[in-house]
């Protein structure tokens, strides 16, 4: 099935595909962390019919269910778009100081001003993880920010 990935600048990114029925179906993934499921009129990307607007944590609740692993390589791809902007990885190693603490403890983006946006931890991803979710030894962090803000997330989470 071809996925096509349309830029829609200070919105987010469209995904676009056609289902087994023919239905041309469209998931816009806003800046916001909010998403909107649309099938399309006809074919015509500007007559979308909306089916569901989701916030974060249901978008969240949703990528779970349906396999959440392709969601950090999608922040991956997103950030070859922005100039500047990269995505990392930092690993929380057990030796971490944030090892079994709440993520929000680590005040990353506003140390940084890098935005964790996905923990991958084992075959599972938490997109868009809050405050309160606790690091783990062995998770990765999904990093998106400028290659000193990234380096600088690491090492905070090193200690």
């Amino acid at each position: 099935m071809d996925v096509t990935e349309v830029l829609l600048p200070g919105v987010g990114i469209r995904y676009e595909f056609t289902n087994h029925e023919g239905d041309r179906v469209g998931i816009v993934a806003e800046r916001t962390g909010d998403f909107e499921l649309v099938v399309y009129v006809g074919g015509d990307p500007d007559e979308a019919r909306p089916l569901v607007r989701l916030n974060g944590e249901e978008a969240d609740a949703v990528a779970e269910i349906l396999g959440a692993p392709r969601i950090a390589e999608r922040f991956a791809d997103l950030t070859k778009e922005m100039p500047g902007l990269l995505s990392g990885q930092v690993e929380v190693r057990a030796s971490s100081p944030y090892a079994g603490r709440p993520l929000g403890l680590t005040r990353a983006r506003t140390r940084t001003g890098a935005s964790i946006v996905a923990i991958v931890r084992g075959e599972n991803v938490i997109a868009s993880p809050a405050a309160d979710e606790t690091l783990q030894a062995g998770d990765v962090l999904v990093v998106i920010g400028t290659r000193e803000g990234i380096a600088d997330v690491d090492e905070i989470i090193q200690g």
